[in-house]
């Protein structure tokens, strides 16, 4: 094969791997784009998105051996591109396998008080595209939770109520939260998440209490649908927190 023809090989190689990385793109922010609803999205993306990883790690390593066996450069740094680009799609698949696995419990409700969750008012179980319900599992969720997250406990604040409700309502709007419901009397909001990846859509409750030396602050975290979250509503509240306390 002569010198235009190892280039083809080249241009295939990556106009298949752009194409693959857009139809991922595709796969993870369909439901953003009205595509799909979000389980769609990720089902899809189980069942596609590594095939397509090691099938454009495969065509690279193919072309850079074929192009390197006749000693042809030309084409080779597109070939080594698309390899890159094969391998990063396959990064979280390597990246889980190198890991000791961590086993999540499958529950998708997370609260700071699990011995009196807060409770939704606004949004009920007729919200849409929820498949869960907004009613607490009671002690086998707790438990679970208090075995898998020990470190999600109420905040404790010196800061007066109302203060605390402004600035757990400046919290959430900052990570992005719509917030649906807000009580300033009341001191708590009810507010919907969107995941970045999948759209994927969990609703929070956060409530302000009034103690003697300042305020207690409590949420909790529902997905709408899916039996387990893979810790999502459990790193959500982790970073509320981290916000309020620093």
């Amino acid at each position: 094969m002569d010198l235009k023809q190892s280039s083809k090989f080249a241009n295939l190689t990556l106009l298949l791997a752009l194409i693959g990385l857009a139809a991922i793109g595709i796969i993870v922010f369909g439901a953003k784009l009205g595509l799909w609803e979000p389980i769609v999205g990720f089902g899809y993306a189980r069942q596609t998105i590594n095939p397509i990883g090691y099938a454009i790690s495969a065509l690279a390593l193919a072309c850079l051996i074929y192009l390197f066996t006749r000693s042809n450069r030309t084409g080779k740094g597109k070939a080594l591109f698309a390899l890159v680009v094969g391998l990063g799609i396959l990064t979280p698949t390597i990246m889980t396998t190198m890991r000791a696995p961590v086993r999540l419990p499958a529950i998708h409700d997370i609260t700071t008080n699990t011995d009196a969750p807060p409770e939704f008012v606004v949004l009920t179980d007729s919200r849409p595209g929820a498949r869960n319900t907004l009613a607490y599992g009671g002690q086998e969720i707790a438990s679970q939770q208090k075995q898998a997250y020990p470190d999600i406990l109420t905040i404790q604040s010196e800061l007066a109520p109302a203060d605390a409700f402004t600035k757990a309502v400046d919290i959430g709007q900052d990570m992005g939260w719509e917030i649906v419901d807000e009580d300033s009397v009341a001191m708590r909001y009810e507010a919907s998440a969107t995941t970045p990846f999948f759209a994927f859509i969990d609703d929070v409750v956060v409530v302000v209490t009034p103690n003697e030396d300042g305020s207690y602050i409590d949420l909790r975290s529902v997905s709408r649908i899916g039996r387990g979250d893979r810790g999502m509503n459990a790193e959500r509240i982790r970073e509320f927190i981290a916000a309020f306390i620093s």
